[in-house]
């Protein structure tokens, strides 16, 4: 006992605290509680868990040899340490990847570095376009077709297209239904869509770690995921076995939608506020001449 005493005054007396706390002091913990917070969110639903717990034992470890100053295991830790450092940014290289995708996604840099092109009068794509994918999708799901629809946004989707074959084709509903047919060449992997075209087809897709996604769940929606939680894009996928219509984006996944709320998904991503807008312009200056006359 005496000697847990000694340590932590020992260690205690290392850390300073100060005598007043001033309005930044308080902002400086509200930020890194909320660092630490979303950085512990992200590690949950990854495989990282598992190795932060085991790198938990090993400190909880190392402190008591610490407080027993068992000084050889001591010097084989700090020896060891420069090396695991390195080990573990090796090891962990796919998910901090996809965290840093993740960070640069955020609507604030967007916002800061705006380097989007202009958009077009009918938003990403068309109302056509969408309605094409829909009744493609329910069509699919009526004879247990699987089917994986990724639709572009402002993250390119060039290194995932190369997995697979150029198709350039315009977006209609029996194109998705012959692409996806069975034991056709092109019936393996996902479409990727972008505006109102479908570029590729039979590409791969990186499979979600999310830890807390159902088990019985297969890959087609596991690889739904995955794309959605490094890009941001929206994906649809048609179950083959039960024939139902999920949606996955920013990591999440929505089981089971019917067509009003896959169309509401759609609209959300299709951002037509310009066309929008202008309408509401027109609308309100012919009003006004009306009112005026």
């Amino acid at each position: 006992m005496q000697q847990i005493n000694t340590f932590i005054d020992k260690y205690l007396a290392t850390v300073h605290i100060p005598k007043t706390l001033v309005w930044t002091d308080i902002v400086e913990i509200i930020i890194i509680s909320f660092l630490v917070y979303q950085i512990l969110a992200w590690i949950r639903n990854t495989r990282t868990w598992a190795l932060l717990r085991g790198v938990l034992v090993i400190l909880g470890f190392l402190m008591i040899a610490a407080i027993f100053n068992m000084t050889t295991i001591i010097w084989i830790a700090g020896k060891i340490f420069s090396v695991a450092a390195i080990a573990i940014v090796v090891i962990l290289q796919p998910e901090l990847r996809r965290a840093l995708e993740q960070l640069g996604q955020k609507n604030i840099f967007s916002s800061l570095l705006p380097f989007e092109t202009a958009k077009a009068p009918e938003g990403r794509f068309s109302d056509k376009t969408r309605n094409e994918i829909i009744k493609a999708c329910y069509e699919m799901g009526k004879v247990r077709t699987g089917a994986l629809i990724v639709i572009e946004q402002n993250t390119p989707l060039a290194e995932y297209e190369r997995t697979g074959i150029e198709v350039d084709g315009i977006v209609t509903s029996q194109l998705l239904i012959n692409i996806f047919e069975h034991n056709t060449p092109l019936h393996d992997g996902a479409v990727i869509i972008r505006g109102n075209r479908v570029t590729w087809a039979t590409c791969y897709l990186p499979l979600s770690d999310n830890m807390e996604l159902s088990k019985e769940l297969g890959t087609r929606h596991r690889a739904g995921v995955g794309i959605s939680e490094c890009t941001d894009s929206l994906t649809i996928i048609v179950s083959e076995e039960t024939g139902r219509v999920s949606v996955a984006y920013g990591g999440k996944l929505t089981r089971n939608v019917d067509a009003d709320t896959l169309r509401d998904k759609m609209e959300m991503i299709q951002n037509k506020d310009t066309e929008d807008k202008k309408k509401k312009k027109i609308t309100w200056k012919g009003r006004g001449k009306r009112e005026e006359s």
